[in-house]
């Protein structure tokens, strides 16, 4: 049976090995438990959308440039994995993490981003009751979080900050905008020209 000490000495390993950037994840999604997947499967997409790959061998990635994986990392069950993969975030690779809990003590978010400073941590909230407590950060310890359940919009901020180092990442996030704006005007152009009833009845 795998331990919380098998992981953290998988990840100790893997920083150890001093990995081409170009080989290892860009991005890392971690969440307080499994059941919290649903909600962060937003992250997973997002990136997926903009042509990320999901890496689960860290000596064998996907074809793909750019990539991302998980872990579940629980703060109050595991603390100690958790520290693990803060603290061994930059050696491994990663440029940003996605971290994702929920309940009324959802610490995870910004205890990593405490550990793994100054790589960027996106917060999510994975019920509204979890609000405060991912962005109660104090002055000079920054996360940067969004709303209660986006973990869309989490993937988005996390290509955004890889888009400042990668011009093909910014391309994607230009054309996924570009797509939404086109989007937008396709339905106000037929709202327009079919009137109410005929725009209702062609999405009935």
């Amino acid at each position: 049976m795998t331990t919380p000490r098998d992981l953290i000495d998988r990840l100790e390993t893997e920083a150890d090995q001093g990995a081409d950037p170009a080989t290892t994840p860009d991005v890392g999604i971690i969440m307080g438990s499994d059941s919290d997947l649903p909600t962060m499967a937003g992250a997973y997409e997002a990136l997926d959308t903009l042509g990320f790959a999901e890496q689960t061998d860290f000596s064998d990635p996907p074809s793909s440039r750019f990539t991302y994986e998980s872990y579940v990392v629980s703060a109050h069950r595991t603390p100690e994995l958790m520290y693990a993969y803060g603290e061994t975030a930059r050696d491994r690779g990663l440029d940003v993490i996605i971290a994702g809990a929920g309940g009324k003590s959802a610490d995870l978010p910004n205890m990593t981003a405490s550990i793994a400073y100054p790589i960027p941590v996106v917060g999510v909230p994975v019920q509204e009751k979890s609000v405060d407590s991912v962005i109660g950060m104090p002055t000079g310890a920054p996360i940067v979080a969004v709303d209660a359940g986006k973990s869309f919009n989490a993937g988005l901020s996390a290509a955004q900050v890889l888009a400042r180092e990668h011009e093909s990442i910014e391309e994607r996030l230009i054309e996924y905008h570009e797509d939404l704006t086109a989007d937008v005007a396709a339905v106000s152009e037929a709202l327009h020209d079919l009137g109410i009833d005929g725009f209702r009845d062609r999405n009935a």
